[in-house]
């Protein structure tokens, strides 16, 4: 089968990859699409040391597994669990000692003609939802897991830094909170997504030191960090979405002042990320900028990694 490989943050296109025969309790899925993202891009820039295919937001078909999952159109959850470490058994498997990650860590991804998953992994997707829709489960879910982590009000102001896609994605998301919502970001084109909505947008010039409660940083960089922690009143909460290819500098004393609660923030749940699609709560055909055919999978990537470009689609099956 075909597949996009990285190797020594080298990209190839492969023709010559085994289609993978699913482990017990797996599930052989046929890919549809899959979207490309920004870890996708920063593992080619040598984020994490991995080898193999990537990808891991996918809508595909099920060709081997049960009975009531066959020729049925799912997502999947990306952790693969062992389902015996203290964090399984705690109620906590993303965070599973011995896990591997689709198209992350030691797992074979969605850029493919194939993948396998374990089946509890796999969620059916409505009908009424298209594909290509359908492919924002995970990055949707992602954003929905900062109202896991941290209880939102109407009372709250807060403040979501960055304008790229899974900004765009939190923003929607903590919009339907109801909270006195700020986002900001550089471009805006981007922005304008969110105006669309009805959702307050600008500048880093627009914000006002220490006068938010809850501050999300989806940037990725250390301005957009600075940016997030200075909005911050005491007591106040920052939310960390975006993972960090470098180091990251900090005044950490003033976090002790403060009293700063600080929250990392990554895989969230899919069950109510397809609600929202199926239900339109959310707007993500908009983010769409591209459509490539796996055979230009290089090309896609390209495309990715040009400024302004929200999301790429590889469309597989």
């Amino acid at each position: 089968m075909q597949g996009l490989w990285l190797e020594n943050n080298q990209l190839q296109l492969r023709t010559d990859i085994a289609i993978p025969e699913p482990p017990p309790g797996e599930a052989l899925v046929r890919v549809l699409c899959a979207g490309i993202c920004n870890t996708d891009l920063e593992l080619k820039r040598g984020y994490y040391p991995y080898t193999g295919i990537l990808g891991h937001e996918f809508v595909g078909v099920v060709e081997q597994g049960p009975e009531h999952l066959v020729n049925q159109r799912v997502v999947g959850e990306i952790n693969a669990v062992c389902g015996r470490c203290r964090f399984c058994r705690s109620g906590q498997p993303t965070h599973c000692e011995n896990r591997t990650v689709l198209g992350i860590v030691n797992r074979n991804g969605a850029f493919a003609e194939y993948l396998c998953l374990p089946i509890e992994n796999l969620h059916p997707v409505p009908n009424n939802i298209p594909t290509e829709v359908a492919t924002f489960t995970e990055p949707l879910a992602a954003a929905l897991e900062i109202q896991q982590q941290v209880e939102l009000s109407s009372n709250d102001r807060v403040l979501v830094v960055g304008d790229g896609k899974l900004g765009i994605l939190v923003a929607q998301t903590i919009a339907l909170t109801g909270c006195d919502l700020l986002v900001v970001g550089r471009h805006r084109d981007k922005l304008a997504h969110l105006e669309a909505r009805g959702i307050k947008t600008g500048f880093a010039d627009t914000v006002t030191d220490r006068a938010f409660d809850i501050s999300v940083e989806c940037t990725g960089n250390s301005e957009g960090f600075a940016l997030a922690r200075r909005a911050l009143r005491p007591r106040g909460t920052l939310v960390l979405k975006s993972t960090y290819a470098g180091n990251l500098s900090l005044d950490a004393s003033s976090l002790v002042v403060d009293e700063i609660t600080l929250i990392g923030s990554r895989c969230g749940p899919f069950a109510p990320a397809l609600d929202l699609l199926q239900q339109e709560k959310v707007d993500v055909k908009s983010l769409i900028n591209a459509r490539y055919p796996l055979a230009d999978a290089l090309t896609a990537f390209e495309r990715a990694q040009t400024k302004g470009v929200l999301k790429v689609l590889l469309e597989i099956g």
